[in-house]
């Protein structure tokens, strides 16, 4: 059975620090919607931001599944048919 830790992105420097600069983004704009909520500002300025952050996790998680489908297709021989529904369960969790 495939585990968690085989679909890592560890393996590929590059994507990992692609995924940790749009993670920081993200903790950034959010740290701008919490002083935003804070200091009652605009609601447009507050979901504008809101939809920013929400962005920027969703590609992060989508850099990440992407890298897991790299290592799926580059190694296929290992995992078969369990590897797959690991990949469906992740891509779809970000739905």
């Amino acid at each position: 059975m495939t585990s968690t830790a085989d679909l890592s992105i560890g393996h590929d420097p590059e994507a990992k620090r692609k995924v940790v600069n749009r993670l920081r983004r993200a903790h950034g704009q959010l740290a701008a919607v919490i002083a935003a909520v804070e200091d009652e500002a605009h609601c447009r300025d507050i979901v504008q931001q809101l939809s920013a952050v929400s962005k920027a996790v969703d590609r992060a998680g989508f850099l990440v599944v992407a890298g897991a489908l790299k290592e799926c297709f580059a190694d296929e021989r290992e995992g078969g048919d369990a590897r797959v529904d690991e990949l469906e369960k992740l891509f779809l969790s970000l739905a």
